[in-house]
């Protein structure tokens, strides 16, 4: 079997036209014919580009400015954050410390404290009428008075958080037991002395924080 190839009619070689080839008899093996596959080629298309550009434009000036103030101070910032930061736990003990001596020493004071009517007479129900009303309110100034005292040097720091909580606890429980004077009847929302209370919750917080860290910061030594 022979194949003749014939003449382009553009090209003018005098000895190639009517050349016959012969085909090999015998078909050639597997592995000398490679296949053809084609991989599908994805391009993306305009808005993807687009929308990858102004992403990584994005990230760029995220990276480029980290904050909105002035250039300058960014190194003062960032060195003043490095030098607080391990005495953050410190300065939120302090400040509430100084929050509960502060409310302990108004107590002392007669008619000074806002919180004096509704303090003596959560007592008076928790006790069950044990406690005089008299003494009420000396007792917990002093009290409230030595929690702050503690929070503030960290002296027996861990009696002086179990007093403060236990304290929180006889706090919010007026929000039970005095519900005519913590709770509006027409709406539901709490009352001025209510709000009073639940302010509490930051305390709470606060202390619970503090609480964290100091069991962080023995396991840390036992290791």
């Amino acid at each position: 079997m022979t194949v003749r190839f014939r003449k382009h009619p553009d090209v003018v070689s005098p000895g190639m036209a009517d050349r016959a080839l012969p085909l090999p008899s015998q078909p050639l093996p597997p592995h000398a014919v490679a296949p053809i596959v084609s991989t599908p080629v994805s391009v993306p298309s305009v808005a993807s580009r687009s929308g990858a550009r102004r992403s990584h434009a994005r990230r760029s000036s995220e990276a480029r400015k980290p904050w909105a103030g002035p250039r300058w101070a960014e190194p003062a910032l960032k060195a003043a954050l490095q030098r607080y930061r391990p005495h953050s736990t410190t300065v939120l003990r302090v400040s509430v410390g100084l929050i509960f001596l502060w409310f302990g020493v108004m107590k002392f004071i007669p008619q000074t404290s806002p919180a004096e009517d509704v303090a003596t007479r959560t007592m008076d129900v928790l006790s069950f009428g044990l406690v005089p009303p008299g003494a009420t309110l000396p007792l917990l100034a002093l009290f409230e008075s030595a929690i702050g005292l503690g929070l503030i040097t960290g002296v027996l720091l861990r009696l002086v958080l179990a007093a403060f909580f236990v304290h929180m606890a006889g706090v919010f429980s007026a929000l039970l037991v005095l519900p005519g004077e913590m709770w509006d009847g027409s709406t539901g929302a709490p009352t001025l002395e209510g709000q009073y209370i639940i302010k509490n919750v930051v305390l709470i917080a606060a202390c619970l924080t503090v609480a964290a860290d100091r069991r962080e910061r023995g396991a840390s030594r036992s290791r």
